[in-house]
């Protein structure tokens, strides 16, 4: 398999692959000594990419892309974008203080990503005119596409995104992971059509039929790592406004699995890595200052899963 083209990098070309289907970030693999597993991390995309992910997402949030080096966050791309090549594009997250950021991004549209999401720049509070200078800065450092996530300590009010959107033809995606649905519809209604729209909050298929009213068409799913058919049913249940659907598998799996993540702070993460566990595919541990999930956690979320069946 080749690595993607020219063509599959045009940031429109990615715009109009983030308005359907549904994206997914891959854990990332870490041997017991936390070292970066890239076979173990291979394997695990090859296993995903036929269930039909239309983005995957490398070394993002769920991907602990907040613990990696440069240098592993560059070999984890690399990774990503030799293995999926044409089948599947793949966006690299991006984040921490703004030089760093670019640094990261320029590594990946060189290992050649189809795209960015930057991720909320770490712990200092900012204003509307540093976030500006933040975004505008990484998105001048590269020709790819950039997806922003609005989250946490990135906080974008709708006017912020509108003047970043008018100078970079290359800003094509907006995702939230605040909820705050009146925020994220002033923005919709503010860039229209210009932007691509993504659901982003932890289990993110809780609040999906509610973004979906707001414009927001697609959302990334965490348990895609360890459910992806599930995944995919419930994906396609929104879509296609079968509430039986959505309302059986909110009753029976994601508010049950909500309750057991919701025990530990961090577990968003750590209990995907415990699904993937369950599932026998295990990624190793997570890397502190996250924990893995406990021995009854797992068996609690073991129920859950072995009840919908084989994936």
């Amino acid at each position: 398999m080749t690595a993607h083209s020219k063509t599959d990098l045009d940031p429109q070309a990615l715009k109009s692959a983030l308005t359907e289907g549904l994206m997914s970030f891959p854990i990332t693999d870490f041997a017991e000594d936390g070292e970066f597993d890239e076979a173990g991390y291979r394997a695990r995309l090859e296993w995903l990419i036929p269930y039909g992910a239309k983005v995957l997402f490398a070394a993002g949030g769920t991907g602990e892309g907040f613990s990696l080096t440069i240098e592993e966050h560059r070999r984890v791309i690399r990774a990503a974008v030799e293995t999926c090549a044409s089948q599947t594009p793949i966006i690299a997250g991006v984040g921490y203080n703004t030089r760093m950021a670019v640094e990261m991004a320029r590594n990946a549209e060189a290992a050649g990503a189809a795209g960015i999401m930057l991720m909320p720049h770490y712990l200092t509070e900012s204003n509307q005119e540093g976030l500006f200078a933040h975004i505008d800065a990484v998105c001048g450092a590269v020709g790819i596409g950039v997806v922003v996530y609005n989250r946490g300590v990135c906080k974008l009010a709708p006017s912020t995104v509108r003047r970043l959107a008018d100078k970079h033809a290359n800003l094509i995606g907006f995702k939230d992971g605040i909820g705050d649905i009146e925020a994220v519809t002033a923005v919709r209604a503010s860039l229209g059509d210009r932007l691509s729209y993504l659901g982003g909050l932890p289990t993110a298929e809780l609040f999906a039929e509610a973004y979906y009213g707001a414009g927001f068409p697609v959302y990334s799913s965490a348990v895609f790592n360890f459910i992806p058919r599930t995944a995919m049913e419930f994906y396609r249940a929104v879509q296609s406004g079968d509430r039986a659907t959505t309302a059986r598998l909110l009753r029976d799996f994601f508010i049950p699995y909500s309750a057991i993540r919701n025990r530990q702070g961090g577990y968003p993460v750590s209990i995907i890595k415990a699904g993937a566990k369950v599932v026998g595919r295990s990624a190793g541990p997570v890397r502190p200052p996250l924990s893995n999930c406990t021995e009854k956690d797992i068996a609690d979320l073991k129920v859950l899963v072995d009840a919908l069946g084989p994936q």
